[in-house]
């Protein structure tokens, strides 16, 4: 009997207030495979490909985001399709389609079961570019046209009742440019690791404030508080850097968020969260995306670890592990300067800056996720002993976990 296992990633597609609206998911064919492979090869697995979406079911589909799924010929012909949840999924077309009679009527009857349809990598010169008139989103690619011509495509395309996303926006000189041609969407490694995205200074949810003053009052299990540090980076940054003052008069570094909350107390730490309320500020909170990146790492990393059978306490470092990750493009500054004022064990410092560690793979494996191509994902799999299925159960469960928090 032989198997076929395909490796599943995504990229954020947000909305011009820089909100998640969906997520591009990612195919690989194997274990093996360094990039996309040939588009005849992605094709030829269309029943792989789909079947890995429909047995890891519909959690990753949670509230009211959408998945964007590259389509080519083969896999608009395929009877799979129909296994999917179509309110919930936008088909993306491969500029290489040639539309014939038989795939327009095909797009007209995926359509008309509520699958929305998005034009990748547009151009007029395109084959596809006669199915615009059945599009809702159009993706423009920022990288393969020069300013100019960007500027001119994009213009184009704003006569026509669609959705315009720029994609492949990498560098703040992307992105600035898309904004000012007021592009409805974005697309791009610069949303995943945002590198000129940052804030001096991050302030925690005036809600996750409040809510865990109401936790200490009640007398809650430490692991009820422990989740609400875990849904908001800005909290839990300050929370080990409260952790770590002179005036905690901590003489140990801390290993997990319940840690910390143990070593300070419920009384020292209402203290600091009714001061912390008079700080809380929404206008200043952390950009949606990032917060979101962060948070998936987190859980992403700590369902790796139960994966592969790691010690709870080793769970729980990489989930703090993948939530300070960011930091560095939070604070616009180098994570050397950021570990400075985090007493963290020098394990964690070494990971987060990406030093030999049995760990750090796990974080580089979740960044090399957040890369469309995942061109680094089947070595670090291999380095970790890990196969694509918990690899990819892992992935959609840390998806789902952050959509239910409601971020």
């Amino acid at each position: 009997m032989t198997t076929s296992s395909a490796f599943i990633g995504r990229q954020p597609v947000l909305n011009r207030n820089q909100q998640l609206i969906g997520y591009e998911l990612l195919f690989r064919p194997s274990l093996e495979a360094e990039g996309a492979g040939p588009l005849a090869a992605l094709q030829a697995d269309t029943q792989v490909l789909v079947n890995t979406l429909h047995n890891m079911g519909t959690s990753w589909l949670i509230g009211n985001k959408l998945a964007f799924i590259n389509v080519g010929e083969a896999m608009l012909a395929s009877e799979f399709l129909e296994l999917l949840p179509a309110r919930r999924v936008i088909l993306d077309l491969m500029p290489e389609i040639t539309p014939s009679n038989e795939l327009i009527a095909r797009i007209k009857y995926l359509h008309a079961q509520g699958f929305g349809i998005a034009m990748d990598g547009f151009s007029f010169n395109a084959p596809s570019a006669q199915l615009l008139e059945y599009a809702k989103y159009v993706k423009l690619d920022v990288q393969k046209h020069g300013t100019s011509d960007f500027q001119m495509l994009a213009a184009q395309v704003r006569s026509y009742p669609v959705i315009r996303i720029a994609e492949k926006v990498e560098t703040h000189e992307h992105f600035h440019l898309c904004r000012e041609l007021g592009m409805d969407g974005f697309q791009g490694y610069y949303f995943a690791k945002p590198e000129t995205l940052s804030a001096k200074v991050i302030h925690p949810s005036f809600t996750h404030t409040l809510e865990l003053l109401n936790l200490l009052r009640m007398d809650a299990e430490i692991k009820e508080v422990e989740a609400v540090f875990k849904r908001d980076i800005a909290l839990s940054y300050k929370l080990l850097r409260f952790v770590n003052s002179a005036a905690a008069g901590l003489n140990t570094t801390i290993s997990s968020f319940s840690h910390a909350v143990t070593v300070l107390g419920y009384k020292r730490l209402y203290r600091w969260l009714t001061l912390l309320l008079v700080t809380a500020n929404e206008d200043g909170k952390t950009p949606p995306a990032l917060q979101k990146t962060a948070i998936t790492r987190a859980r992403f990393m700590e369902l790796l670890g139960g994966a592969l059978n790691l010690p709870n306490d080793a769970c729980e470092s990489l989930f703090v592990i993948g939530m300070f990750s960011l930091l560095d493009v939070l604070f616009d500054m180098p994570m050397t300067s950021v570990l400075e004022h985090l007493h963290l064990s020098d394990q964690f410092k070494q990971v987060l800056l990406e030093q030999p560690d049995r760990l750090t793979p796990f974080l580089q494996l979740a960044k090399a996720c957040e890369d469309k191509e995942m061109r680094d994902v089947p070595q670090l799999c291999r380095e970790l002993g890990l196969s694509p299925e918990p690899f990819n159960q892992a992935h959609v469960e840390a998806l789902a976990w952050v959509e239910e928090l409601g971020l």
